[in-house]
C-alpha cells in the first residue's frame, strides 16, 4: 500500500481511459482516496458514502443541497452520503482530493460530549 500520495501522480492518470476526471490512488478498508479534476462541468451524482473534499488548486462555487459556498485552495468540504452536490463556475486549474469513507448510507452524526 502506498501511504504517500502526490497530486502530480493523480493528474498523470487523468483523464482516464473512458474520459474519467477522477483517479483512485489509495484504498484501505472503507477509505478510498481519489484525485478529482473535472473539466468545464461537474457531472456528479450523490454518492452512497460520506465524503470530504480538500481543494488543492483553483476556485469556484460548491453546491450542497440548498447551500452554496465559494471555495478556494486549502478549503475542506464535507458531503453526507446521498446528498446532492457539485462544483460550479470553477477555474480551469481546479483540483481536489476526495476521501470516501464509512459504510454505505453514511455514518451516524455524533456531537461533542455525546
Amino acid at each position: 500500500m502506498q501511504g504517500h500520495l502526490r497530486v502530480n501522480d493523480g493528474l498523470g492518470r487523468l483523464p482516464g481511459p473512458n474520459g474519467e476526471r477522477f483517479a483512485e490512488l489509495l484504498k484501505h478498508g472503507t477509505l478510498s482516496v481519489e484525485l478529482y479534476a473535472p473539466h468545464r462541468t461537474d457531472p456528479q451524482q450523490p454518492h452512497p458514502r460520506d465524503e470530504v473534499y480538500v481543494v488543492v488548486g483553483g476556485t469556484g462555487r460548491f453546491l450542497r443541497g440548498d447551500e452554496q459556498v465559494v471555495f478556494e485552495r486549502g478549503d475542506v468540504l464535507f458531503v453526507a452520503a446521498g446528498e446532492v452536490h457539485r462544483f460550479v463556475d470553477f477555474s480551469q486549474d481546479f483540483v481536489a482530493w476526495v476521501f470516501f469513507y464509512g459504510p454505505e448510507g453514511g455514518e451516524t452524526e455524533t456531537r461533542p460530549g455525546k
